[in-house]
């Protein structure tokens, strides 16, 4: 056999590898630029249905949260039926919700709309890696896992300038009426994805609802702690009995929907909680950086809207070589490295003199130090797991940087009910750096793995 024709086992041939990709990579920008542009149509959306700004939130928060409730039973049905079929099926549900939204007459109808199209992208987020996985070589995870990387930081960053320029030309349905055609597109171009036979295991129902409950108790307390402690905190403790329950329902299964068989690799465990931390880090900062710059800076929300964007670019830049140097340089020494220069970045910028230039500095260490960070990270968490348990690596990836992401939030709010405004952004950077030196800990921890390996 001719290395162009190697089995999936190695890879998909070219050219048929590189069409293979790029439909995972376009699928992965819609999904993102999707979370990225419906912030931005909010105010329009409260406008055009008359509805309370606080309303509008479940807009966002519906998508959000059913992306977290749909991962890890994702990566259990695609390492079952196969990662491109369920992929697939995600992708097709995602387009239709998209459409539905675009029509959507009413704001409930819209958020309802909204929590389906995250059902969808949650399979694409839980199975991208293991499609992409069965797509390449072995040799090359590493360089696309970043690729992959730069692709989301672009998107991310675009993300506001194209739902600005769609408002400044249409109405908000339309946001998300460009979605179908890409998504048909997607479907049309899916038998170039790896055709990858299912594996026998089990779900388990009751295993399915407890994890439902979790993740809807967490996120529902998350949003309600600030406002009613007592509330959100019960609702929390809730989604911990779910979890145990969760936990015990699958104490037998080989291949558990939480994924605690994979937890007992050393590497892969502390990839997941290093990845919390750090995106525990990055949420914090993201909703910092924009009250820093207008009320300690004094900035316009077009100047602070410019100022943001050096992060994604750093991150961009640097995450498809971070990608390469991840076949050379052990990941423990890369990680900790990656999350040392975004403590720095973000130190720079909390820290006193506060003034334009060295927020740019910062804030582009910042990035590179993110960058850095995430791919190694990415990479050694999918290869810590066997081949047919990417869908379980790919869904614990994404469960590890929402659940990070969620903290993040959660410690925002704590520090804007304790702190005054102008202090708030500064505290907020300083526990961000903080989040981001336990991560650098974390992943020097692992170079006694790597070296027993």
């Amino acid at each position: 056999m001719s290395p162009s024709a190697a089995p999936d086992s190695d890879g998909l041939p070219t050219p048929r590898r590189h069409f293979a990709i790029g439909v995972l990579l376009l699928t992965l920008v819609l999904v993102v630029l999707d979370s990225a542009i419906a912030n931005i149509a909010l105010p329009s959306i409260a406008a055009s249905f008359h509805a309370h700004a606080g309303d509008t939130v479940w807009v966002v928060s519906s998508y959000q949260l059913a992306v977290l409730i749909a991962l890890l039973p994702c990566g259990a049905l695609g390492e079952m039926l196969g990662p491109r079929r369920v992929y697939l099926w995600g992708v097709a549900l995602f387009t239709l919700a998209s459409a539905a939204c675009a029509f959507a007459p009413s704001l409930p109808v819209l958020i309802i709309a909204r929590f389906v199209q995250g059902l969808g992208g949650g399979a694409v987020m839980a199975l991208a890696t293991m499609n992409l996985r069965f797509a390449v070589p072995h040799r090359l995870i590493g360089t696309i896992i970043g690729v992959n990387a730069m692709t989301i930081a672009i998107a991310s960053a675009a993300g506001p300038g194209i739902a600005g320029a769609i408002l400044a030309v249409a109405h908000w349905p339309w946001l998300f009426a460009v979605n179908v055609p890409l998504g048909i597109l997607v479907l049309l171009c899916g038998g170039l994805l790896a055709h990858t036979k299912g594996i026998a295991r089990r779900f388990d129902i009751a295993a399915l609802i407890a994890n439902i409950l979790m993740f809807a108790l967490f996120f529902s307390g998350a949003e309600r702690l600030a406002k009613d402690p007592v509330t959100g905190g019960l609702l929390i403790a809730g989604s911990v009995v779910a979890l145990i329950s969760l936990l015990w329902l699958e104490r037998r299964n080989p291949t558990p929907l939480v994924p605690t068989d994979l937890f007992a690799a050393p590497a892969f465990r502390v990839a997941v909680i290093a990845s919390v931390c750090c995106f525990t880090g990055q949420m914090l900062s993201y909703i910092a950086l924009p009250f820093y710059l207008q009320y300690r800076l004094h900035m316009t929300p077009t100047q602070a809207g410019l100022y943001m964007m050096p992060w994604p670019a750093a991150v961009a830049l640097i995450a498809p070589i971070s990608g390469r140097l991840a076949n050379r340089i052990r990941t423990g020494w890369l990680c900790a490295a990656g999350a040392a220069l975004l403590a720095t970045g973000l130190l720079i910028v909390g820290l006193p003199p506060a003034n334009g230039p060295m927020f740019l500095v910062g804030t582009v260490i910042a990035g590179l130090g993110f960058g850095l960070f995430q791919t190694p990270n990415n990479r050694i968490l999918l290869l810590s797991a066997p081949k047919h348990r990417s869908g379980a690596a790919g869904a614990m990836q994404g469960t590890a940087r929402l659940t990070g992401q969620t903290f993040g939030a959660i410690s925002m709010t704590l520090v804007f009910g304790t702190v005054s405004l102008g202090g708030a952004p500064t505290l907020a950077l300083l526990l961000a750096a903080g989040f981001a030196g336990i991560a650098a800990l974390i992943s020097l921890a692992r170079i006694r793995f790597e070296v027993v390996a």
